[in-house]
């Protein structure tokens, strides 16, 4: 990572805030904060927790906008049905996504983490909100923790840590719906225990899963367990754009002493910009640490200080270190024009994918160890096995029709028709037959077409035997 000119002493880059000298874990108390930012994070957060919530309820042609089912593999997006014959465009749609997160991280830095992350958004605008409005502020929840256990500090410690419980319940059946479905989580949750162990044995796992990040864990997914936070130091440079403090304005620092002249940095070392940080770090420190999220709680801490000293506000803002070193604005870099070109590739690549992608899709395959056979009235056949995959949500009748070569019957083995089904799969055996005239060679190509309504909606390619011509 890199250092800054202002801070002699790198020590505070050789461990983690949270974890002091003999490895113990130092719990945090960041004051509760205030400011414009903070008030437009507020409202972010909230519409993103109501759209987390509705997700697994919200239908676009009767499917769910999302659903990710791994142990199925099948996935729901915006509607769009995706299965494992699908995986190229799947691919595709990752990789862009990640390209996505490495521009955005080298242009803006990490406020991802701190502005749409669901963990930044849980923990600090419902856990922690529950625990100032039960607890207090920094300083009473210190105090309440240090005192001895009374009836003040029993009740408010079991009433934070059930609704804890509660929400984490509440999260893990949603976590849920987006991979089973809203459906079969009411089928969960109404029908009797005993029906569904596997179902409960995975939401109660959730649960205390999410009940351990949220009133243990907390902070230290984004220091220690998220790997993009690990990754800023390879993804940032010093033209990226992150919260910064600005040394050149605010060094040397010095208390604010009354009615003298100051004569030093605009840095009055009030420290609110440590106490509201929920990952303990002093930003003064210098740009790009491991720890930072880009909350941007110091930025509002700073700013309101500045307005009660009659100082300018943006001694802390967001800027890059190249920015605050120059004294320049931001600039857009030739790496950043590349990977947005790359970027815009790959976002027409994957949506030519999306448009063109067949909403039936069938895969017709010779039976094998069978021979072809020749027919009393000069035809010559083939045994087949097709298998059609149904990505809408709505049945098909089907028939197979031969679409090359011409003069192509194809006869269906044990069954009178073909029906597909929503969101299913309908499999067949069927003679294909050819007259001996159509063979030019002994290995012929076949077009096999599907059909519905006498609509071709999909196609597959195969081979036909014939006799050595």
């Amino acid at each position: 990572m890199a250092t800054t000119q202002f801070h002699p002493n790198d020590a505070f880059r050789d461990t983690i805030s949270t974890v002091d000298a003999a490895g113990k874990r130092v719990w945090l108390y960041p004051k509760k904060p205030s400011g414009r930012l903070y008030r437009a994070r507020k409202w972010l957060s909230y519409g993103l927790l109501v759209l987390l919530f509705a997700g697994p309820w919200l239908r676009i042609n009767s499917l769910p906008v999302l659903m990710l089912n791994l142990p199925a593999r099948k996935f729901i997006i915006f509607g769009q049905i995706f299965w494992p014959q699908d995986f190229f465009i799947l691919l595709v749609g990752a990789l862009t996504f990640v390209l996505f997160v490495i521009l955005f991280t080298i242009v803006y830095g990490r406020v991802f983490c701190g502005w749409v992350c669901p963990q930044t958004i849980f923990l600090e605008m419902v856990f922690r909100r529950i625990e100032y409005w039960l607890e207090g502020d920094a300083p009473q929840q210190k105090a309440l923790d240090r005192s001895e256990l009374n009836w003040n500090k029993l009740w408010r410690k079991t009433t934070k840590h059930t609704l804890f419980l509660l929400l984490s319940f509440l999260i893990a059946n949603t976590f849920l719906a987006y991979i089973i479905g809203s459906d079969e989580l009411v089928k969960l949750i109404t029908d009797p225990p005993t029906a569904h162990l596997g179902g409960l044995a995975a939401l109660s796992l959730f649960t205390a899963v999410f009940y351990a990040v949220f009133a243990r864990f907390r902070e230290q997914v984004c220091t220690i367990a998220c790997p993009y936070g690990r990754l800023q130091g390879v993804l940032l440079d010093k033209d990226s754009i992150v919260v910064a403090y600005d040394y050149q304005r605010g060094e040397p620092r010095e208390k604010l002493h009354k009615n003298q002249e100051r004569l030093v940095g605009d840095c009055i070392d009030c420290h609110q910009c440590v106490q509201v940080c929920p990952t303990g770090i002093d930003i003064r420190n210098g740009a790009q640490q491991l720890e930072c999220v880009n909350c941007t709680a110091c930025i509002d801490a700073c700013n309101n200080i500045m307005e009660l000293v009659d100082l300018p506000q943006g001694l802390i803002r967001f800027a890059s270190e190249n920015d605050i070193a120059n004294n320049t604005k931001f600039r857009v870099t030739g790496r950043m024009k590349a990977l947005s070109g790359v970027l815009a590739v790959l976002m027409m690549g994957l949506t030519f994918l999306l448009v063109s992608r067949s909403n039936v899709e069938a895969t017709v395959l010779r039976t094998p160890g069978q021979l072809f056979q020749k027919t009393t009235h000069g035809t010559i056949t083939n045994l087949y096995n097709v298998s059609i995959i149904n990505k809408t949500n709505r049945p098909y009748p089907i028939t197979l029709r031969v679409l090359e070569p011409a003069g192509g019957t194809i006869s269906l083995v044990g069954i009178d028709g073909l029906k597909l089904p929503a969101q299913g799969i309908a499999e067949a055996v069927f003679f294909a037959e050819l007259p001996k005239s159509s063979l030019t060679v002994t290995n012929q190509k076949i077009r096999i077409g599907v059909f519905s309504g006498g609509k071709l909606i999909t196609e597959a390619k195969s081979k036909f035997l014939g006799p050595v011509q």
